[in-house]
């Protein structure tokens, strides 16, 4: 009997949903980390999103330069958070 099976049985659910319910869970918790790494950065520029970040830079608000890592990571975050948010929404 697996640890998972054991755990079910111990926690009086089903193995298959106590799988969903950890991976639901888990998928939670890493949304509230994405969020709150996307808060810190659209903070520190002034912005509410990669969009405006890109204005801002081609208005010349920002300077490419100083702000080109920044960009990255918040266009990543802001893809990882969506993709966090349709697993949860099929979960």
């Amino acid at each position: 009997m697996s640890v998972i099976d054991t755990l079910a049985k111990e926690l009086h659910m089903e193995p298959k949903e106590l799988l969903k319910e950890s991976l639901k869970t888990y998928l939670e918790k890493k949304l509230s980390k994405v969020e709150a790494d996307i808060f810190l950065l659209t903070k520190k520029y002034g912005i509410k999103d990669v969009f405006e970040f890109d204005s801002k830079v081609k208005e010349g608000f920002l300077k490419e330069k100083d702000a080109y890592d920044d960009y990255f990571i918040l266009d990543n975050l802001e893809a990882e958070r969506e993709l966090i948010k349709k697993h949860i929404k099929k979960l």
